[in-house]
């Protein structure tokens, strides 16, 4: 009887060795070529790409910022605009109100100011004729009473004219006016000063009465000083 069939007898282990050891370079090949590292050109090259990318994202940055100052700028210049514009039209408004209103009042005491000066001269051309060397006895009470008549018109024209313009009634003249020529009133003196220059003022009015107090204190603490 013959022997067991083994199939492991018509196996060729050496041959089944190097086809093993040919086929698992193969594999390790394949697989460090997946996961290869890059190598240092390829690095410079990113580097450099992202390098170009930051430089062109400063640069849309920076235009970007003179848009929005250009922007802040003409926002300034649209509210300056605006607000000027608002302040202006009230300013003249009311300038041309007050202005109006002083130009009527003035043009009316131009015009009464004109009829009283011609009133003035009428009547002074009245008295001035009034002649009592011509009058005789039989006139003289016509003539007299046409003088008293013509003294009290202009009278009443002068009194009437004094209710009108004060000046005529020897009004107090300005601050100012009635000081000596080369002398300033204290009240001009004080008027139109500020804080500062007032304080000033008063130090050099009062600096020798402060240098006499200081040389008396000083004296002072010597003669303690000494004691």
């Amino acid at each position: 009887m013959s022997a067991e069939y083994d199939a492991t007898e018509f196996v060729d282990t050496d041959f089944q060795e190097h086809k093993t050891l040919a086929a698992t370079p193969t594999t390790t090949s394949a697989s460090g070529s997946a996961a290869r590292a890059p190598s240092v050109e390829e690095v410079d090259f990113q580097a450099s790409e992202a390098q170009k990318k930051l430089v062109e994202l400063k640069r849309a940055q920076e235009a970007l910022e003179r848009e929005r100052a250009a922007l802040e700028e003409v926002r300034r210049r649209q509210t300056e605009f605006q607000t000027g514009r608002q302040e202006m039209t009230t300013q003249l408004t009311r300038g041309l109100g007050l202005l109006e209103q002083a130009e009527f009042a003035a043009r009316r005491d131009a015009e009464q100011m004109a009829k009283t000066i011609a009133e003035f001269r009428a009547a002074l051309a009245h008295i001035q004729v009034l002649n009592e060397e011509t009058w005789t006895k039989d006139n003289f009470n016509v003539e007299l009473t046409r003088a008293l008549t013509a003294i009290e018109n202009a009278r009443m024209e002068w009194n009437s004219a004094r209710l009108k313009f004060p000046v005529l009634s020897g009004a107090p003249a300005k601050a100012g006016e009635g000081a000596a020529p080369g002398r300033e009133s204290p009240e001009s003196i004080l008027a139109g000063r500020n804080f500062g220059e007032l304080c000033k003022l008063g130090l050099a009015m009062t600096w020798p009465l402060a240098a006499v107090a200081l040389l008396a204190v000083i004296v002072l603490v010597v003669l303690l000083v000494r004691r």
